[in-house]
């Protein structure tokens, strides 16, 4: 079973807590870290009411992201490889041995 650890991470100025896999340490800091520049960006870029507008505009920026991501991925899956010409390829080597 993999090692819990409890950290705390500024997302939009406010701290969380949070239990991890110790090996995600690093990747969680990091996404806080993107999170808040993207808030950050947004909030600066674009008029906002809070803080919280440019939350939602960088959480709809990755989620939209990951839905990019993830459509890429099932068209990959989706691909059919024809081995025909290898097999084939294959079969005239074997008969020549």
């Amino acid at each position: 079973m993999a090692d819990n650890i409890s950290i705390k991470v500024n997302v939009g100025d406010r701290i969380y807590p949070l239990q991890i896999i110790a090996r995600e340490e690093e990747y969680v800091r990091k996404a806080a870290k993107l999170l808040n520049e993207r808030i950050t960006f947004f909030n600066n870029s674009f008029t906002t009411k809070d803080r919280i507008d440019g939350l939602a505009m960088a959480a709809l920026e990755y989620a939209i992201d990951a839905l990019n991501k993830t459509k890429k991925v099932e068209a990959v899956a989706n691909t059919v490889f024809d081995f025909s010409p290898i097999n084939n390829e294959l079969t005239e080597i074997e008969s020549l041995l």
